[in-house]
């Protein structure tokens, strides 16, 4: 059992500082000014439309996190920021610190969420909100785009033809998968304003032949029928038992006789506190969804039998969200 000094929880106390000043210069996308050339807070105040005073002590703040340099009252981003906090920096992060920052908000509630039972109240950031979705998007591929091809291939090998991407969004999982399995092909199902990304990213990845895509709400709509394997990924989080179930069912009638689901996602253990990653994102899911959480293989398992799946069993274990649970629809 730990024993807690008093400045340790301190510490813990502040932590939130330092990812605001960071996720703040996310959104005025501070560091895409300063990659086209260092600048002193009036040129930068002017050019990103900023109170000075705001520029000047964030610049200063991030200076002291060592993310920015200053020279002379002029301001860089420090060696390896502009990869990683530009949208065009070869290890993009810029749109999860973006829709990090929108996470923050919610989690500032969570006193209230926990006495009342209702996520936080959503508003849009300083970019709109049609620029927070578009992000959010993105942000499921920075995360994902390293991880996917890992993880496809850490996989045991899988026999299909043909693969249904639940919630594909922008196909980062569909390219990885197809990359994988040349012979195979897929069809990538989304809601219909997530389509453009999933066609760019597609088309960039020279797979427009391979992936059907279809538009519509996994929620409300049939899965289109034929594939012989379904990947639902990071999905089940944002849902209830119930919703699952349901979503599940949809899969089952989705699939042909063998077909197979896999579902990748935080497994807990028995107790809830383990891994520690799930456990913070059950807090996550509490602030920003009705009725989202995280659940155990028990719970899933039971839930994959309730609709006909078969065999359920954790193929893939990890301390993060890249587990994944199978099973199989009866010949």
């Amino acid at each position: 059992m730990r024993n807690w000094k008093p400045e340790e929880l301190s510490a813990v106390m502040r932590e939130y500082q330092r990812a605001c000043v960071l996720l703040a210069g996310c959104e005025l996308e501070l560091f895409t000014a300063l990659d086209r050339s260092p600048a002193d807070a009036a040129t930068l105040a002017r050019s990103l439309g900023v109170d000075l005073r705001g520029i000047t002590s964030l610049l200063d703040a991030l200076v002291a996190m060592e993310v920015l340099e200053k020279r002379d009252g002029r301001y860089s981003n420090a060696p390896g920021v502009a990869e990683v906090l530009t949208a065009h920096g070869e290890k993009s992060m810029l749109a999860m610190g973006q829709h990090q920052a929108n996470c923050l908000r919610s989690w500032s509630e969570l006193a209230r969420v926990v006495r009342t039972g209702r996520p936080a109240r959503r508003e849009p950031s300083i970019r709109g909100e049609s620029a927070d979705y578009a992000s959010f998007i993105e942000a499921m591929d920075n995360v994902s785009r390293v991880t996917a091809p890992m993880l496809v291939d850490a996989l045991p090998p899988l026999k299909f033809n043909h693969l249904l991407d639940v919630g594909g969004a922008s196909g980062t999982w569909t390219i990885a998968f197809l990359n994988r399995y040349p012979d195979a092909r897929a069809t990538l199902f989304d809601l219909p304003k997530v389509l453009p990304q999933s066609t760019q990213r597609l088309a960039a990845a020279g797979m427009t032949a391979r992936v059907r895509l279809v538009g519509g709400d996994f929620m409300q709509d049939p899965l289109p029928a034929g594939a012989d394997l379904a990947w639902v990924s990071a999905i089940i989080h944002q849902m209830s038992r119930e919703e699952c179930r349901k979503l599940y069912a949809s899969v089952f009638a989705a699939l042909v006789p063998g077909g197979q689901i896999l579902i990748r996602d935080h497994v807990m253990s028995e107790d809830r506190t383990q891994p520690a990653s799930g456990a913070f994102f059950a807090i996550n899911m509490l602030v920003n969804t009705e009725t989202g959480g995280t659940f155990t293989l028990h719970e899933i398992s039971d839930d994959l039998r309730s609709v006909g799946f078969v065999s359920p069993e954790l193929i893939r274990h990890d301390d993060t969200m890249n587990c994944v649970v199978r099973a199989i629809k009866p010949e």
